[in-house]
C-alpha cells in the first residue's frame, strides 16, 4: 500500500502544480517571476546550476553529474562554462548544436540522459516552471503573442527580450478564436516530459529511402484536406515532428552524423536563425537545445567531406573521454553492479581497484618525462602522493597530451568480465585474482583489440596484478600486527624514547642494570627504513615526531599509536617484516598446530570484522599471501 500511496501523493502534487489563466494573467506572473520566461539554454544552464556548485582542487564540481558521472568533472566544467553559460546569456554560442564526441561507454548517453530527467524533474519546480500558449502542439512560447512593434516597449517594462514569431496555427487561432484580443488567449503551465513528447524530443536515423522528413519537422494530414480545402491550412497539418514538440526543452539527435543530408540542413536554420521550414508556411520558430553525440571516427570522417563545411561552424564539439581516475573508476563499477541482481554477492576488497587500475592503465598514454612511468602517472592522477611530485607535475603531464582518455578499454568490458567471473563462481565471493584472469582470457575474445594492443594490455594486467601483491601484502601484515598489538605498542614506545633522547642530546637509562645509554640509532634507523626515511632526512623526521608528542601534550591528548599515520605504518612494516617467518609458517602450513590455528582465527576475524571480507575471502588472501612470502 505504500506505494500505491506515493502515487497517489505525486498525482495529487501534479494536479496542484497545474495553472491555467489568460496571457493577461501570465504577465502577472512574468512580472514576478521573469525566470519563467527564459529561454531553453538558459533554463538548462539554471538547472544545473540550482543543484550546486563545489570547488574541489581548483574545479568546479556540479552535483548535478556527481552521482551518475564520475571523474569527468574537467570535461563536465567546460561544457557547462564553454556552452551552457554563455548559451543562457543569449551569446552567439546558444546558435550552434552540441555534439559529444568521445569513445564507446564514456558517458554521452548518460549525460543526455541526465540532462532529458533532469529537465522533466526541472519543470516541476518553481525555479523550472514552464507555460505555453494553450492547445498549441508545439507547445510555444506565449510572449510570441507579442506584436514585433510592441517588442521593445516591452523589453523595457519586463525587462525581457522577446525572440521568435508567433506560429501559422496560433495566429489562426488567435484571430479565429480570440478575435484578435491577446490578452484572452488561454496559457496553462506545462511538464517536460520525454514519454509524453513534451518539450523533450528524441530522433535517431534509420534507413535513409524509407525515412520522412516529416520525422523531424510534421506532415500534412490528408484525412482533412477536404474539411479545410487547402494544404497550406495550418489546422491542415500535424505539428507532431521532434523539432516540433522539442520546442521549449531539448532535442537528443542520434548518431547525428549517420544521418541523410537532407535531415541535417533543417538545422543550419534552425541554429542559426531558431526557425525551419515546415510544409507550405512561413518559417517556425523554435527555441531548443540540439544535442548530438558521436565518436571520434565517425567525426573525423564528417569533417573530412567538403559538403559538410556549412555545418561545421554551426556545431560546438565537447569531447567526452574516458575518467582517468582510479577511485572514480571503482565508483562506476559499484554503480554497475549495484544497478543488477548480482548486488549481493561479496566482492572482496581491491578488487574492483585493482580493475580499475588494469582500465585506467589502458587509457594513459606514456609520459615524455622519463622521470615517471604509468603507474606513477596512474597515482599522480588519482590524487595520490607520490614522493617528489606535487600538483604541478599532475598539470604538466595532462598537457602533454590534448586527447588523453580518448581510447582504452572501455568501462563496459571490465564490467562483463566481473559478470562472467561472478556466474562462473557460481555467485559466490569473488577477488582481485579472479577479475585479473578474467579479464586477461576476454581480451583474446575482444574483436577490437589488435595484437599489439593485446600484448600492451597483458602488460597492464600483470603491473595490476604487482599493485595487488602490495595491497594484499600490506592488508595481511595489518591484520597480523593487529594480533600483535602489544608488541607494535611497546616497539613504539622504545622507538619514542630513543627518538626524545636523540633531539633532546640526551642519555637513555637502561631499566634493568641503571646505566646510562646512547639513543638506539639501530633500532631507529630500521624502523624509518620501513617508510623511505633517508639517512639526510632523518632529523627532521625525528623532530617532527616530537613536536606532535608536544602538541598533543598541550592539548591534554595522549600520543599512541594511530598518532602519527607514516610512523604507524613503519612500525607495522618493521613488526610485519621481524614477524615474516611466523607469518609465512602460518598463513601456508597445511597442518597448523593449536597456536596457529588460534593466530589464523584471529587474523581471519580482524580481515572481516575491520577489513571488508567474508570468511572464503579472508581465507584466500591468507593462502595467497603465504604463497606470495614463500617465493
Amino acid at each position: 500500500m505504500d506505494i500505491l500511496k506515493k502515487i497517489e501523493q505525486y498525482r495529487e502534487g501534479e494536479q496542484r502544480l497545474k495553472w491555467e489563466g489568460t496571457f493577461a494573467e501570465y504577465l502577472e506572473i512574468v512580472k514576478e517571476n521573469p525566470t519563467v520566461a527564459q529561454s531553453a539554454h538558459s533554463r538548462v544552464y539554471n538547472m544545473i546550476k540550482d543543484s550546486g556548485i563545489e570547488e574541489k582542487d581548483g574545479k568546479k564540481v556540479y552535483s548535478f553529474f556527481d552521482k551518475e558521472l564520475f571523474g569527468l568533472e574537467e570535461p563536465l566544467e567546460r561544457l557547462v562554462e564553454e556552452y551552457f553559460h554563455p548559451a543562457a546569456k543569449r551569446l552567439d554560442v546558444r546558435k550552434r548544436i552540441l555534439l559529444l564526441m568521445g569513445p564507446v561507454s564514456g558517458g554521452k548517453s548518460t549525460l543526455v540522459t541526465m540532462l532529458k530527467r533532469g529537465l522533466e524533474a526541472y519543470s516541476l519546480t518553481d525555479e523550472g516552471a514552464v507555460y505555453a500558449i494553450k492547445g498549441c502542439p508545439m507547445h510555444e512560447d506565449p510572449l510570441h503573442l507579442v506584436p514585433q512593434h510592441l517588442r521593445d516597449d516591452f523589453y523595457n517594462e519586463y525587462g525581457i527580450r522577446i525572440q521568435g514569431n508567433l506560429s501559422p496555427l496560433n495566429m489562426m487561432r488567435l484571430e479565429q478564436e480570440y478575435g484578435g484580443r491577446i490578452e484572452d488567449v488561454k496559457v496553462e503551465r506545462i511538464f517536460f516530459s520525454e514519454d509524453k513528447r513534451t518539450g523533450i524530443g528524441t530522433f535517431s536515423p534509420s534507413d535513409p529511402k524509407s525515412q520522412d522528413i516529416a520525422d523531424l519537422t510534421g506532415s500534412i494530414d490528408f484525412s482533412t484536406i477536404a474539411e479545410y480545402g487547402s494544404e497550406s491550412d495550418p489546422r491542415a497539418y500535424r505539428f507532431d515532428g521532434e523539432l516540433n514538440k522539442a520546442n521549449r526543452g531539448m532535442m537528443e539527435f542520434q548518431e547525428m552524423l549517420k544521418c541523410d543530408e537532407k535531415f541535417l540542413w533543417h538545422l543550419l536554420s534552425l541554429t542559426q536563425e531558431g526557425n525551419f521550414k515546415a510544409g507550405r508556411f512561413a518559417l517556425i520558430s523554435a527555441d531548443e537545445l540540439i544535442v548530438a553525440h558521436t565518436n571520434e571516427t565517425e567525426y573525423r570522417s564528417f569533417i573530412s567531406n567538403k559538403k559538410n563545411e556549412a555545418l561545421h561552424s554551426r556545431i560546438i564539439v565537447m569531447p567526452i573521454p574516458y575518467n582517468l581516475k582510479v577511485s572514480e573508476e571503482e565508483r562506476i563499477y559499484e554503480k554497475m553492479i549495484a544497478e543488477s541482481d548480482v548486488s549481493d554477492v561479496h566482492i572482496a576488497p581491491h578488487t574492483l581497484k585493482v580493475a580499475a587500475m588494469f582500465s585506467i592503465l589502458t587509457r594513459l598514454k606514456e609520459p615524455k618525462r622519463s622521470d615517471i612511468d604509468l603507474v606513477k602517472k596512474m597515482r599522480l592522477y588519482d590524487g595520490e602522493s607520490v614522493e617528489g611530485y606535487n600538483s604541478v607535475d599532475v598539470e604538466d603531464l595532462k598537457k602533454e597530451y590534448t586527447d588523453e582518455g580518448m581510447s582504452g578499454i572501455d568501462p563496459r568490458y571490465v564490467i562483463n568480465r566481473i559478470s562472467s567471473t561472478i556466474i562462473r563462481k557460481n555467485m559466490e565471493s569473488i577477488n582481485a585474482l579472479d577479475v585479473l584472469r578474467s579479464l586477461k582470457e576476454g581480451l583474446g575474445q575482444h574483436p577490437s583489440i589488435s595484437t599489439e594492443d593485446r600484448e600492451r594490455y597483458l602488460n597492464f594486467i600483470s603491473a595490476a596484478r604487482k599493485e595487488y601483491d602490495e595491497m594484499a601484502k600490506k592488508e595481511v601484515q595489518k591484520a597480523f600486527v593487529y594480533s600483535y598489538e602489544e608488541s607494535a605498542k611497546t616497539l613504539m614506545d622504545n622507538y619514542l624514547d630513543n627518538v626524545e633522547a636523540y633531539c633532546n642530546k640526551i642519555k637513555l637509562r637502561d631499566p634493568l642494570t641503571g646505566e646510562e645509554m646512547n639513543p638506539d640509532e639501530k633500532l631507529m634507523r630500521s624502523i624509518e627504513e620501513q617508510i623511505g626515511i633517508s639517512e639526510n632526512a632523518k632529523k627532521a623526521f625525528r623532530e617532527e615526531i616530537l613536536i606532535r608528542i608536544s602538541a598533543y601534550a598541550r592539548k591534554g591528548k595522549r600520543f599512541d599509536y594511530n598518532s602519527h599515520e607514516r610512523l604507524r605504518e613503519a612500525i607495522q612494516k618493521k613488526l610485519f617484516a621481524d614477524l615474516k617467518d611466523v607469518v609465512k609458517i602460518t598463513t601456508s602450513t597445511k597442518t597448523p598446530d593449536e597456536q596457529q590455528l588460534k593466530k589464523i582465527n584471529e587474523v581471519v576475524a580482524r580481515l572481516i570484522d575491520e577489513h571488508g571480507y567474508n570468511s572464503t575471502s579472508a581465507n584466500e588472501l591468507l593462502k595467497y599471501v603465504g604463497s606470495l612470502l614463500n617465493r
